[in-house]
């Protein structure tokens, strides 16, 4: 069976990197990946990791998705035009009190993490409701499901392309079209350090004093504990989307963080929202102490966990 032919995009680091290599160095050779990024001068990383299926199992290609024009070139450019599995990685991150951002700023984000998508999904999808084919991958993130404090225009973002992509694959589904979501919680990559080292150093002199402490005594100090503690890889979520990719029926919502699950529950288990809130409110402000102890017990028994896995490997268990 011919392999199928998947483009990414963002592919020059995180996720988006990790997932076209691991797509490119399967073993059973069943994609063809189209790995795009908006800026080519940085794909050095990606071709380095790509080692021998660069130019064989994985192309690179220019792709900016707020740029429709450069959409539609790489489109083209791919044979028949025929994609078969769209995977929606590209995204910027913005943090911080709303008062310290401008409209414009806010603006990027969603024109890259909402309408980035929308304008790639436009694209590919009149070929594929003509194939009665295909599968339409977003990377989008627990913030879809649960609002993070702080993360207020991030978590708009995701929530937007969460209700487009609802709305979008009962229709989907009719032409044997496949949409899934992909949502994880904290992954250690470079574009999430970027955020928080540039949040560290920025001026918050727009808000009020009160706001910029909890912003920077609170909220960052306990986000570096978070992703220390509950963090993923980029190689760790890739291999939660080839499972979704490879599944005869894929889900519609696949979180890659089982620890996350039960916050993101909260707002189902009461209508009216006040356990979901009072839950958050407590954890961030009266409950820090229990919150930072709870993370170091987690974070030794991933690595206790870890160790273990490694000791079964060695010995020739999987």
């Amino acid at each position: 069976m011919a392999p199928k032919v998947v483009l990414i995009t963002g592919c020059s680091s995180g996720i988006g990197l990790a997932l076209a290599v691991k797509l490119a160095q399967d073993k059973q050779r069943r994609f063809k990946v189209i790995a795009t990024m908006r800026n080519v001068a940085k794909k050095e990383k990606l071709e380095t990791a790509a080692g021998a299926a660069l130019n064989k199992t994985l192309e690179i290609k220019q792709l900016d998705v707020c740029d429709e024009k450069s959409i539609r070139s790489c489109v083209n450019s791919i044979p028949q035009r025929h994609i078969d599995i769209l995977i929606n990685n590209a995204g910027i991150g913005l943090i911080g009190p709303i008062e310290c951002q401008t409209i414009e700023e806010m603006k990027a984000i969603m024109e890259t993490n909402f309408f980035g998508v929308v304008r790639m999904i436009k694209e590919v999808l009149p070929d594929m409701k003509k194939r009665r084919s295909g599968h339409i991958v977003v990377i989008s993130s627990v913030m879809g499901l649960q609002g993070i404090v702080f993360n207020d225009i991030y978590t708009a973002s995701k929530f937007a392309i969460e209700g487009f992509c609802e709305s979008l694959i009962i229709q989907a589904l009719k032409f044997n079209i496949f949409v899934s979501l992909i949502e994880p919680g904290p992954v250690v990559t470079e574009f999430e350090m970027k955020v928080y080292e540039d949040a560290e150093k920025a001026d918050y002199s727009q808000t009020d004093p009160e706001t910029a402490e909890i912003f920077t005594n609170v909220y960052l100090k306990n986000s570096k504990a978070v992703f220390s503690s509950l963090g993923q890889t980029p190689e760790d979520v890739a291999e939660h989307t080839l499972k979704v990719i490879t599944t005869a029926k894929p889900p519609f919502r696949h979180q890659t963080n089982a620890i996350y699950t039960p916050m993101t529950a909260l707002k189902h288990a009461d209508p009216t929202g006040a356990l979901m809130t009072d839950s958050f409110y407590k954890m961030v402000f009266k409950y820090d102490t229990l919150l930072h102890v709870s993370l170091k017990a987690i974070r030794l028994i991933r690595w206790q966990a870890q160790k273990m896995r490694q000791g079964a490997r060695l010995l020739g268990f999987r």
